[in-house]
């Protein structure tokens, strides 16, 4: 996590760097001898101070009731499904009383994803590497920041947050066919050569981030970066159409083809001057099938040279 940023004491201690040094060294590491388990950490949730909670808070009454018309009704399912707490961070496993509430009980939301697709949020201390990322995913385990945005930080934050982790990505771990997508996606990334980097980049960019699906003859977000983002998600669904870019306020809304979405290049520091628009989650997981049988089709054929 950037050290220009003052979260509180959530991520300190010897569990942490012990944790992000795993992550580090699975770069050099066979897939099959990384141990993802190492890469977790303790979500100590007795430190979540009052203004993390009243963080959470704020941001998910401005986001909830504008995502009610924005979002993917596979996302708002999924955000039913899993019992996010509106006034509270999220609790990732078991339960714990309220710090804050005498007599009331908070559950983990994996007591309630895992028995949904078999995925669960497991906390990490700040920025996982590319290798050890996929090989969390490849497991159905997905690798959550545990720290909460400062309150002079909510209108913007320049990494990811349990508001952007949780609240934006794993709604959608709810859903058996996005479930099997970002599955494949992580067993695909781990087998993939240094060839496939760059079009992975972009096919999680343009999907698991920005990423708008067409529902009922409506545009709809589900990428976290609109999911979690006032600014973002308005701008991908009501920018004029064309091809002027941010600068001039225009956006292409591009139908879903895999080959054209990793052949896309993306910028990180400004609105989306293009966007991709699925037809289904169906869509998604059928194409990523068909890039992962690629990747090891010629994975097989490294091994047999």
């Amino acid at each position: 996590m950037r050290e220009d940023i003052k979260y509180n004491n959530i991520i300190d201690g010897e569990e942490f760097v012990r944790a992000q040094k795993a992550a580090d060294d699975a770069a050099g590491l066979p897939a099959e001898q990384i141990d993802t388990e190492s890469f977790y950490v303790t979500q100590q949730y007795e430190k979540y101070s009052e203004e993390n909670h009243r963080v959470w808070k704020t941001l998910w009454e401005r986001r909830k009731g504008v995502l009610e018309d924005q979002a993917s009704e596979t996302y708002l399912k999924g955000l039913d499904a899993i019992n996010l707490v509106p006034d509270r961070v999220p609790l990732l496993f078991g339960k714990v009383q309220d710090p804050y509430e005498p007599g009331r009980e908070i559950v983990g939301i994996n007591e309630y994803l895992k028995d949904l697709t078999g995925w669960a949020s497991h906390g990490v201390p700040g920025y996982l590497p590319a290798k050890a990322f996929f090989s969390c995913l490849s497991r159905r385990e997905f690798p959550s920041t545990i720290v909460v945005r400062p309150e002079d930080k909510m209108d913007y934050l320049p990494e990811p947050d349990i508001f952007h982790d949780v609240f934006g990505h794993v709604p959608l771990h709810a859903d058996p066919v996005f479930a099997d997508f970002l599955q494949t996606y992580g067993k695909a990334a781990l087998l993939a050569g240094p060839e496939h980097e760059e079009a992975l980049a972009r096919l999680f960019w343009f999907t698991v981030e920005f990423g708008l699906i067409s529902e009922g003859g409506k545009l709809k977000v589900y990428g976290s970066g609109t999911i979690s983002s006032h600014s973002e998600s308005e701008y991908a669904l009501t920018a004029p159409e064309g091809k002027g870019g941010h600068t001039k306020g225009e956006i292409e809304r591009r139908p879903f083809d895999l080959e054209q979405v990793i052949n896309t290049p993306f910028e990180i520091d400004h609105f989306q001057d293009i966007v991709y628009v699925l037809d289904s989650f169906e869509q998604l997981r059928d194409a990523m099938n068909d890039y992962a049988n690629r990747v090891l089709e010629e994975s097989n054929a490294a091994a047999g040279a």
